[in-house]
């Protein structure tokens, strides 16, 4: 089988699938435990690229080291596994992108900070795991983004050189990772960009306003 020539990677949680909803309906779920209300999903949403830490630092003003935070983190993780595509779903026009990748022959892979035990079982009830031509999760490899390792291992299982490939996610680690590895880098800006965050500040190569404005790139980019 002949190598592909280029390949495009997708972090996960925000970029590739709106997974906040069900981030959210966990945390609260931990917080009714704590005997605190629910947050609304505008308050959880902007953090949902940041994993338990980021969502129990919202949630109940928990970090790591401080008493309760590794309870209420397996709690999370736990409550979340049980429910992990209650509402999850990929954004809008992206099953279109994913098509059109796979009708250009590009092979398209998943590049994120997520656990394998949640990862797998997420792609696989989006029905996207048996798609995809790579997926690094976050605990794949010694190190996660933003060090360059796991680009490199995924590009380095389609036979290709990391120049040859692009990482979109909408996270600066994301961006970093990218770069760091020698590859292309676009930022996802319809994603979960928490606080005062500005995409532009990230050095990416694109900045995509919405999945339209990433189908049109990859488009004029001959990825598709």
């Amino acid at each position: 089988m002949t190598s592909p020539r280029k390949a495009v990677f997708f972090d996960l949680d925000g970029t590739l699938a709106d997974t906040a909803p069900d981030l959210a309906f966990a945390l609260n779920a931990v917080r009714e435990v704590n005997d605190l209300p629910p947050l609304p999903l505008a308050t959880i949403r902007p953090v949902a690229s940041h994993g338990a830490r980021g969502l129990l630092k919202v949630g109940l003003a928990l970090e790591p080291g401080m008493p309760g935070y590794d309870d209420a983190r397996e709690l999370l993780l736990n409550t979340y596994a049980l429910h992990i595509c209650r509402d999850t779903r990929l954004f809008p026009g992206m099953p279109q992108v994913l098509d059109d990748l796979e009708a250009a022959g590009t092979p398209w892979g998943v590049i994120t900070n997520k656990p394998g035990f949640l990862t797998r079982p997420l792609l696989a009830t989006l029905g996207l795991a048996a798609r995809a031509a790579v997926v690094v999760s976050g605990d794949c490899l010694p190190v996660s983004k933003p060090d360059p390792l796991p680009l490199r291992h995924a590009a380095q299982s389609l036979g290709l050189d990391p120049a040859a490939t692009l990482l979109i996610g909408d996270d600066r680690r994301d961006i970093q990772c990218a770069h760091a590895a020698g590859a292309r880098a676009w930022a996802a800006a319809y994603g979960y960009i928490y606080g005062d965050d500005d995409p532009a500040q990230w050095a990416a190569d694109r900045i995509l306003v919405d999945v339209a404005a990433l189908h049109g790139a990859l488009r004029e980019c001959g990825y598709i």
